[in-house]
């Protein structure tokens, strides 16, 4: 679904912090001193910070470092942010959400949906000068099945029996058994392909990436910036339109509107209150506006005692009030009752099961037993993420629950609560996903980092998954959704708006929603 833009409202008020005065304050104005000043940022192109952005280069600031640059081997939204515009996939979502053609100029599937031929794009080359073949393909897809790489997203291609080459232009998948959501994950930055010589000499994707996308990686200054440049080869014709993309790392909201409203970036990756409000009264600035495909949630362990009685799941999940932590925290949005976003075709409002009862939450708290406090979580790079979880805080202590707050950088929060389930609770957005698949994959079992074990769940999600009737998938994910909106290994929260702030000279600007991805090959400034 494509976002829509909106310009400065000059005829409201200028916004104010909580303080009053200057909406974002002084101290928003000397940590932006102090990052305009850093050396990796001062130079760029020969030019100085304090001169206006190049037309040809764009100017992206992003919330936090990815934990790695190699697609394959994370499920971290702020690496497919910026590895988009690097690599590419089989096929691709167009600004409508359909899948279509990309390093596969075309495909045929046998009437058992069991054998999948691509024919491939010819005339397309790596970075590095390699061309791109079914080789590459082969291997690519073979390393995200390999146990030894351990890649988090390999369940998803587990369904692959073998993979084919017939000359250099075809690859023939062989599924094991019928797989509806294969396109869809295909379609998906994991899926990126990577060259097969460079793969098979182990190469460090993780610091060097390598593909066939618009852009060219030049350098990753961890927790600074990350240089792309031109692919001039690029296999569509015309783009990419600039020379130049930096993605920079800011992590304070406010510091982030600051330097969009003074030009020294272009685009501010997440806006939220109060940067929201000052920045739709900057005649520089237009905001483009969303609906999110994330769910945001507060995650619960439900390995640990007691977080592994459903009355005391239910107990915190009463307690919170969602409205007033999306408005808060995330700038609006529509309360969710289940594990899906409120814009997909998929969801089902569950939302009546349980209410905001403060009274509750009390008597919950007060017959259970706790040993110890209760840790939420946060990763300190995603500003949201810290209001929000200081919001469950005040409710959840208010209603008598002992608890406490953890910051954690992103690299961290990935390792030991994603991977490790080494947490209590925990927030975060769970970002769209092309098929339900994709997100519901692994609930129901010990598989996920909520450790939440429901057969009925599981096996609902399974049949989905290899049934091709879309009516009878709808039903089988419903049951799914009930019964996570019912057992709640998540506090549902709901689905945020999502702004993205841009330089208003900027064109060709779009945000994929079910991906959370940037699609830079159209962006220009115009010439004056």
């Amino acid at each position: 679904m494509a976002g829509r833009m909106t310009g400065a409202d000059n005829t409201g008020g200028t916004a104010t912090g909580a303080g009053g005065g200057n909406p974002l304050g002084m101290v928003a104005l000397i940590v932006l001193a102090g990052l305009i000043m850093l050396p990796a940022r001062a130079v760029a192109a020969g030019r100085t910070e304090e001169e206006p952005a190049a037309k040809t280069r764009l100017v992206y600031g992003i919330s936090g470092d990815p934990d790695t640059l190699d697609p394959h081997a994370t499920t971290g939204t702020l690496t497919f942010q910026t590895m988009r515009s690097v690599y590419d996939t089989l096929v691709e979502p167009d600004q409508e959400g359909a899948i279509v053609p990309a390093l596969a100029s075309s495909w045929d599937v046998s009437d058992d949906g069991l054998r999948w031929v691509f024919e491939l794009r010819r005339g397309v080359t790596f970075h590095d000068g390699q061309e791109f073949t079914s080789r590459d393909v082969q291997a690519s897809l073979e390393r995200l099945r390999d146990p030894d790489f351990a890649s988090p997203s390999a369940h998803e291609f587990s369904v692959l029996h073998e993979v084919i080459t017939h000359g250099p232009w075809r690859i023939e998948l062989v599924l094991a058994e019928p797989h509806a959501p294969l396109l869809a994950t295909l379609a998906s930055g994991w899926a990126a392909i990577l060259p097969a010589d460079k793969i098979a000499r182990g190469h460090d994707f993780g610091a060097e990436p390598v593909g066939t996308g618009p852009f060219r990686f030049q350098r990753w200054l961890r927790d600074s910036e990350i240089l792309l440049s031109r692919n001039d080869s690029y296999w569509i014709e015309g783009a990419p339109i600039l020379e130049e993309v930096q993605f920079r790392v800011i992590t304070e909201q406010a510091v982030m509107a600051q330097a969009l409203a003074r030009g020294r970036i272009d685009v501010a990756d997440i806006v939220v209150e109060p940067e929201l409000s000052f920045l739709r009264n900057t005649d520089a600035v237009k905001l483009y506006e969303s609906t999110s495909a994330l769910v945001m949630v507060l995650a619960i362990n439900t390995r640990r005692a007691p977080l592994d009685r459903l009355e005391v799941r239910q107990g915190i999940n009463a307690a919170i009030d969602k409205q007033a932590t999306l408005d808060i925290a995330y700038a609006g949005g529509e309360v969710s009752g289940t594990f899906m976003d409120v814009s997909n075709p998929y969801y089902e409002d569950f939302t009546h099961l349980y209410s905001h009862d403060p009274d509750f939450a009390r008597d919950v708290a007060e017959k259970t037993s706790f040993d110890r406090d209760l840790v939420i979580v946060l990763p300190q790079n995603f500003e949201p993420h810290v209001r929000a979880g200081e919001l469950y805080h005040e409710m959840l202590r208010r209603a008598g629950f002992p608890v406490r707050t953890q910051l954690v950088d992103w690299s961290t929060w990935i390792s030991d609560v994603y991977r490790g389930g080494q947490f209590d609770l925990t927030v975060i957005g769970h970002t769209g996903k092309l098929d339900p698949h994709g997100r519901l994959a692994r609930y129901g079992t010990a598989e996920t980092y909520v450790g939440w074990e429901d057969e009925e769940t599981a096996g609902a999600i399974d049949e989905a998954r290899r049934t091709l009737d879309p009516g009878k998938r709808r039903d089988l994910y419903r049951v799914a959704l009930e019964r996570m909106a019912r057992e709640l290994p998540f506090v549902f929260v709901g689905s945020p708006y999502r702004y993205v702030g841009l330089n208003a000279a900027l064109e060709g600007f779009f945000m994929d929603s079910q991906l959370d991805t940037p699609d830079l090959r159209r962006v220009r400034f115009p010439s004056h």
